[in-house]
């Protein structure tokens, strides 16, 4: 109980509801973002360009080698490798991210990542002059692996470094700067950049950059003052950086929170995934944190890109200009990702994210029918509008909000892991995607939709049903909205000692 005193002074300043971001918490999102969710979406648009230099790469190395024309059914395994191989480093990514969270900090764990994305950045410009593609395979493995640390540890680092009424605000971050890789990753995949024959080497070195930039940045910035006073215990330099991502008048409510969350914890250390399922007291906040991120990869986004290109071709854009308009899918996402950070703190989370589901349902049933009747004139335009209005909607909803709801559903002990979990429920459903999709639309062509609608349906009904409002709450108040459903008419085990603990802070 020594600590009362320093809450009760706490208690003395009442900083305004509403404040602006500090320069070194708008910083820190920065540099957090340009190494961490940037790599996933410049990583993931980029490899589309060199296709066709990368087969010519695969052809001309099997024949030098073997002597042999390389068969079309070995040059598809072997491309598919390369492009699906991502997946599997990100998964393996998500499972290092908590560990490396807990073990070097979240500010430790992004500089320690970048080390991969430069090696990575190497093998695979390095596979080209040494006639070697099983390096570009190892260099897509180990760059998936990078994207996988980035997209766990750095919305839960920004997460845990931000106010709680600027929370949703800071981790849309994230998703800004995922959605500016997807874009970054487009505009240098053009020929006229580094999408040429003779530049994709280099176009595959160039993801050592936003590596290189992370490192040179994020050294000035605070580690996580939750992760510094929680985890590590480290008072002093856990209020330093309060004050610096707070400032030193407005970092007192903060504090008291911390404070009143290390309390509740009763020095509970940090817990391993497999933990997380056998306690009873965060079963739905693990549900619904699963349940989302597999809704957000089954959603159909990739399948709209999927159908983009075709859509575009049939309203009589030619062939070369198509990249191009592309490009104006990978805006849209970047303007709702933007959109999304100024709506989240006065809309909530659970309007968002629920809106955007319900608009997605709309759009995919409005997709069915222009894609069935595609023989008319205004079939196409109207296809084309609703794979832009699709993403705004996916982006305004799903891809803005869930990173925020799975750092907010859980405490400080069970955040790295959630993460986690999150995280290998994410690249599983991508790899699940990749893999079914091609027979899905094979098989069911422009109904493929109709799967979709019904999997957008169950996850806003899921949302509807379970999902609180958590705007502008703390992770004690949260955690309680989900006492009800986790203990039912049970009396939660640690609540009258945690309200004993709660008078003792505001006396």
């Amino acid at each position: 109980m020594e600590r009362q005193p320093l809450v009760r002074r706490a208690g003395a300043h009442r900083s305004p509801r509403r404040q602006l971001p500090t320069w070194t918490l708008l910083g820190t999102v920065c540099a957090a973002g340009i190494g961490g969710t940037f790599q996933y979406g410049y990583n993931v648009s980029l490899i589309s360009a060199p296709t066709q230099h990368i087969h010519k790469f695969l052809n001309g190395t099997w024949q030098s080698r073997y002597q042999t024309k390389l068969s079309s059914s070995m040059l598809t395994l072997l491309w598919s490798t390369i492009a699906s191989i991502f997946s599997l480093g990100g998964f393996f990514g998500a499972h290092l991210g908590g560990i490396m969270a807990g073990w070097l900090g979240r500010k430790g764990a992004l500089l320690m990542n970048n080390l991969l994305a430069l090696f990575a950045a190497i093998l695979m410009w390095a596979s080209f002059p040494t006639g070697l593609f099983e390096l570009l395979i190892i260099g897509r493995f180990l760059i998936g692996m990078n994207t996988g640390i980035g997209l766990c540890v750095q919305p839960l680092y920004i997460g845990e470094a931000a106010p709680r009424h600027l929370r949703g605000a800071m981790v849309i971050g994230s998703s800004i700067f995922l959605t500016g890789g997807i874009l970054t990753g487009q505009v240098m995949g053009l020929r006229e950049l580094l999408g040429g024959e003779e530049c994709w080497p280099f176009l595959l070195l160039s993801c050592g950059l936003p590596a290189i930039i992370q490192l040179l940045s994020l050294p000035w910035f605070p580690e996580s003052p939750r992760f510094t006073l929680l985890d590590r215990g480290d008072e002093a330099k856990g209020i330093k950086a309060l004050k610096r991502f707070h400032g030193p008048l407005r970092y007192h409510k903060e504090l008291e929170d911390i404070q009143r969350e290390n309390f509740a914890l009763g020095g509970e250390k940090a817990k391993k995934p497999w933990e997380l399922f056998a306690d009873r007291s965060i079963r739905w906040q693990l549900i619904a944190v699963i349940c989302l991120t597999m809704g957000q990869q089954l959603s159909g986004i990739n399948a709209i890109y999927f159908y983009a290109s075709y859509v575009f071709a049939e309203t009589g854009i030619p062939p070369e200009k198509i990249p191009y308009v592309t490009l104006g899918t990978g805006m849209c996402e970047c303007l709702t990702a933007l959109t999304c950070g100024l709506l989240v703190e006065s809309l909530g989370r659970r309007a968002l994210i629920l809106g955007g589901y319900c608009l997605m349902m709309l759009w995919c049933i409005i997709l069915t029918i222009s894609l069935t009747f595609q023989v008319y004139a205004w079939a196409p335009y109207l296809s084309m509008a609703c794979i832009f209005a699709f993403i705004l909607s996916f982006g305004l909803g799903p891809g803005g909000v869930t990173n925020i709801l799975t750092t907010e559903l859980f405490m400080q002990s069970s955040r790295p892991a959630a993460y986690t979990i999150a995280g290998s429920m994410s690249w599983l459903s991508f790899f699940a995607v990749g893999m079914l999709f091609p027979f899905v639309v094979k098989g069911l062509k422009q109904y493929c939709f109709i799967v979709f609608l019904l999997e957008c349906s169950a996850v806003a009904t899921f949302i509807f049903c379970v999902i609180p409002e958590t705007k502008n709450k703390t992770f004690l108040e949260i955690k309680r909205e989900f006492h009800k459903l986790n203990f039912r008419r049970a009396k939660e085990p640690d609540e009258e000692s945690h309200e004993r603990q709660q008078l003792c802070l505001e006396v």
